[in-house]
């Protein structure tokens, strides 16, 4: 996620020191259960204690936590396979990641079904569960989700007699009658590097079909939705954004200053937005007197529709709790269940810009629950209802490449290595066609995808 800052701690270390915190050669007690967790930073992890606290006395059983940063997390879970010191639970998992312990036959995929069950099945997100299943088996048990967004500025768009941006025609329009007057019509990731490159354009291929594999694992980069999909990003970021590679911090920067129609960006920029964060607040003109001045007058839209698509569709992460094999499966059992219902307004009430429910029956406390950083404040104190309710809703209509493929592993890979990214900066350095450049990132994610263990 793009503003998640992780612990920078060696693979070594953390791997050290989270084997030490799984304890001894003897299983686990059935009155005691490690959990990792990727939400480890400082007062994520505070909370997360106080849950733990609260569980233990509820059940007796005591938690140890331990905080993973996302990066690493591959490592530390290959090292504890090793030493056969797997933890009882893994929270925040993101999609990718449960793929691989599936691929690496890592997990209980018993478990979470029992307590999506017992929770009630009907209040989860239909979406989340079929993002989260695999041949039947249900991997984990998602507890929330964050959506990638188009923003827009809601005075522009109506001065200039503007439809709200839903469809590539309508964003287009829009990019080109607003790029005027030193503002750019978008401003939109094309650095080569950043995996926030690839987020924004897989939220605008998704858009319009395009996938990266289809149903037998083939790649599909270099299908006419995926040049289209090129084309029209490419044409963006070279036409109608501010020009350099632009990356995660630089597309916020230019949307915040005011020098910008339109972004695409994760919704944890959404406390930002609404000036909720010292160190990240708008700085146009208005802003100076008015901090909420840019997320008043800025449109949200969620999923996107391309020209070769049936429906819109939308980029969004689901992160799960998941249960590794040989575990304390009752006990691992009893905590998801508890943190997915008494504890789940605190786990949500974390970052609710980028923790959306994926329980029904939360929505009205999660309106409530205060954002941001240096000042607190509900969602609802600043954005419309309709803007919350479509937020709220998003974790239905999240589409995600390789995931529902069972192609998880590929889909880590290619974040790793980036070959979209780099063929997208290539098409706007004016190295590439779009056709080119679909041939070689699907040549590049076949290498890729050659050089993974299945």
């Amino acid at each position: 996620m793009p503003n998640k800052v992780t612990a920078v701690l060696s693979a070594a270390v953390l791997a050290a020191a989270t084997l030490a915190a799984c304890g001894d050669d003897s299983e686990t007690a059935a009155n005691e259960i490690t959990v990792w967790t990727e939400e480890n930073l400082e007062d994520r992890m505070a909370v997360q204690k106080q849950m733990a606290a609260d569980f233990t006395k509820k059940t007796g059983i005591k938690v140890n936590l331990v905080g993973v940063a996302e990066d690493q997390f591959s490592q530390v879970i290959t090292s504890a396979a090793a030493a056969g010191k797997l933890p009882d639970v893994i929270g925040a998992l993101p999609l990718a990641s449960v793929r691989e312990l599936e691929t690496n036959d890592l997990l209980d995929t018993e478990t979470p079904a029992k307590v999506v069950d017992q929770l009630g099945r009907e209040t989860f997100s239909p979406r989340a569960l079929e993002l989260s299943t695999s041949d039947g088996k249900l991997l984990g048990v998602p507890s929330d989700g964050w959506a990638q967004l188009l923003l827009y500025r809601k005075d522009l768009f109506d001065k200039a007699g503007l439809q709200p941006p839903q469809t590539y025609e309508a964003v287009e329009a829009a990019a080109k009658r607003l790029n005027t007057g030193g503002v750019a019509g978008i401003t939109l990731a094309i650095a080569p590097k950043d995996t926030f490159t690839a987020q924004s354009f897989e939220h605008v291929a998704l858009a319009n079909g395009c996938q990266l594999v289809d149903d037998a694992g083939n790649v599909t980069l270099g299908s006419p939705q995926c040049v289209r999909a090129i084309s029209f990003y490419t044409g963006l970021a070279r036409d109608y954004s501010v020009k350099g590679k632009q990356d995660v911090d630089s597309t916020r920067a230019t949307y915040f200053s005011g020098r910008a129609a339109m972004t695409i960006w994760s919704s944890f920029i959404l406390d930002e937005l609404a000036g909720l964060r010292k160190d990240a607040l708008p700085s146009c003109q208005e802003c100076r007197t008015d901090p909420e001045w840019l997320a008043e007058n800025t449109g949200v839209v969620t999923a996107l529709k391309g020209p070769d698509a049936s429906e819109p569709a939308q980029y969004g992460e689901i992160v799960s709790w998941v249960v590794p094999r040989d575990a304390a499966a009752d006990s691992a059992a009893k905590w998801i269940s508890f943190a997915m219902n008494e504890g789940y307004e605190r786990w949500i009430g974390m970052a609710p810009e980028g923790k959306f429910p994926t329980r029904k029956g939360f929505e009205d406390r999660w309106n409530k629950l205060p954002a941001g950083v240096d000042t607190k404040k509900p969602l609802a104190d600043v954005y419309p209802a309709a803007v919350l309710d479509a937020l709220r809703a998003s974790p239905d209509t999240f589409a995600r490449w390789g995931i529902a493929q069972g192609q998880g592993k590929l889909v880590g890979a290619t974040m790793g290595e980036l070959p979209v990214p780099k063929a997208l900066s290539q098409v706007v350095e004016g190295a590439l066609t779009p056709e080119a450049a679909a041939a070689q990132a699907k040549n590049d994610v076949e290498t890729i995808k050659r050089g993974i263990r299945q």
